[in-house]
């Protein structure tokens, strides 16, 4: 038995929840894996999983020599980086799940540099406004904004970026510049960001001398993924609110108008997260550290 193949295998089936997620995310047969592990369990004399046909349970046992076998991981993690005499010689995969318009604004034009740096590391980008699950999707860390309150994964801020609140010119001629944020309620059509996960609209959120107010009412356009939904400001479809990263372009150009300035919101954070109780290889804590110093530069006003 390949005694390091086996720790791979068993935590990331337990990370993964199923044999197939683990399988694939190793390019292994399923049958390899289970074989895998049912020598795993014959060398230890335990039983470490609990399979039906629909899913797995981590026994007890599992359980302990899940967290053990992850310090080994990373203390041989750390062994390998340590003999590296150069950070350009690192190698492996990275998985990294973003939101569309954060993707192709901010993370796309940095990688240019990174994989520059590190060529032979290889990066899947899972692009979608939704969280992904990074457990069961196998992903090593996520780029997300807003405040962090699950209790399960790790989050380091990266950076704020500036929302803004615009619309075309041919708009604001037909419907009127907005003195102030309740202006929105009087005849005003706004296209509203939906939360992918739950498809709630976010209010429009304002702040002015310290005083945060949300604006909520009806909206005429609703849309649940970001680069559609600045589209949508573009073609004169109503006002919305989003990013500055998103708009340079429209905003030099005169494409986009931005009202209500006074009363922006505040800045709006953004983290790069990734699951507490995963191996962390050395490439991925390389990538946030790249991340936490490049990320600002580009979201900031």
């Amino acid at each position: 038995m390949d005694q390091f193949l086996a720790l791979k295998a068993f935590t990331r089936i337990v990370e993964a929840g199923n044999f197939t997620r683990a399988a694939d995310s190793l390019n292994m047969p399923n049958a390899t894996l289970s074989k895998t592990i049912q020598q795993l369990e014959s060398h230890l004399g335990v039983c470490l999983l609990q399979r039906t046909t629909r899913r797995i349970t981590v026994t007890p046992e599992g359980r302990e020599y899940y967290e053990k076998a992850l310090r080994v991981l990373r203390d041989l993690e750390e062994i390998d980086a340590s003999f590296k005499t150069s950070r350009n010689k690192l190698k492996g995969h990275l998985r990294i799940a973003i939101g569309g318009s954060t993707a192709r604004d901010v993370l796309i034009p940095l990688l240019v540099d990174f994989m520059a740096v590190y060529p032979d590391i290889r990066i899947d980008l899972e692009v979608a406004d939704k969280p992904s699950d990074l457990i069961r999707g196998n992903i090593d860390c996520a780029v997300r904004g807003g405040p962090m309150d699950d209790s399960t994964l790790i989050a380091r801020k990266i950076g704020e970026a500036t929302m803004i609140t615009c619309a075309t010119p041919a708009y604001l001629r037909l419907y009127g510049i907005p003195a102030y944020p309740e202006e929105l309620k009087n005849g005003h059509r706004l296209i509203s960001y939906l939360s992918p996960a739950t498809g709630r609209a976010f209010p429009f959120r304002f702040e002015h001398n310290g005083v945060n107010t949300e604006i909520k009412t009806e909206y005429h356009l609703g849309i649940n993924e970001s680069n559609a939904h600045i589209a949508a400001g573009e073609a004169g479809l109503g006002i919305v609110q989003t990013f500055t990263y998103s708009l340079r372009r429209e905003l030099a150009t005169g494409t986009l108008v931005e009202i209500l300035r006074k009363w922006r919101p505040s800045p709006y954070p953004f983290h790069v997260v990734y699951a507490q109780n995963r191996h962390v290889p050395h490439r991925l804590r390389v990538f946030i550290e790249w991340l936490v110093e490049a990320f600002p530069a580009v979201v900031k006003e």
